[in-house]
């Protein structure tokens, strides 16, 4: 487990004093090796080859281009093509979340920290929803911050970190924002929260590129573990 800190930045013990703590979902708060994303992967190349009538080596091409350029495939998809976003959340998150365990060592370290907690996902809250609950730690969290509620605009759109600071009356330097996506830790970085980088470990992983910059203070393999070390 390796972590760099700014000298900006709160002391890592101080972390577990922070206001408010703001959590990604899928392969942040549990571990991608249990192959969720996988079949949302799928879903979408499913969905979005029947919607562009193209077979799906072609669909996969648009889906990780559309990411890369736009944050999201969805993103792409509603400006390229006027698609309709709930149909597309509905179809790519009607996954079987069983293979997800319970994640009692998660809970107990979720326990420990006394600020607020609120995920902030480009998924929706029905599916941040159905993944909390099987990890057995909904209890913690005030609010889920949705792709639906920032208008389909998603990380790391700068105007939606904005909307989130607004939205839950966040102190920025007294925040620490936790995400699998590197790129999505720049502009909480920017506004002056505390970054953490939970390191993907599976090699399918869209998360694996590193940092481009300084705007990661604390990285991790193992998140619970990290929390633990407080």
């Amino acid at each position: 487990m390796m972590q760099t800190a700014h000298t900006s930045h709160p002391h890592p013990t101080d972390l577990l004093q922070s206001e408010i703590w703001v959590f990604d979902l899928d392969n942040t708060l549990y571990c991608g090796v249990h192959g969720l994303f996988e079949q949302i992967d799928a879903r979408m190349c499913r969905f979005l080859a029947q919607f562009l009538d193209i077979d799906e080596g072609a669909a996969h091409r648009v889906q990780k281009n559309y990411f890369r350029e736009y944050g999201t495939t969805l993103r792409g998809m509603m400006l390229n093509h006027a698609m309709d976003p709930k149909a597309y959340l509905d179809y790519v998150h009607d996954v079987d979340v069983s293979a997800i365990p319970a994640a009692p060592d998660l809970d107990a370290a979720l326990t420990r920290l006394k600020g607020r907690k609120v995920i902030f996902t480009n998924a929706d809250t029905a599916h941040a929803e159905r993944v909390l609950a099987r990890l057995g730690i909904a209890n913690h969290f005030d609010a889920i911050f949705d792709i639906v509620q920032s208008q389909y605009i998603p990380k790391p759109e700068p105007e939606i970190y904005d909307t989130l600071v607004k939205r839950f009356a966040i102190d920025p330097p007294k925040a620490v924002m936790v995400e699998d996506i590197a790129r999505n830790l720049k502009p909480a970085s920017r506004l002056g929260m505390t970054t953490v980088w939970v390191r993907p470990i599976t090699e399918c992983s869209i998360s694996k590129e590193a940092p481009d910059g300084d705007h990661v203070d604390f990285e991790t393999d193992d998140l619970v573990a990290w929390l633990q070390a407080l």
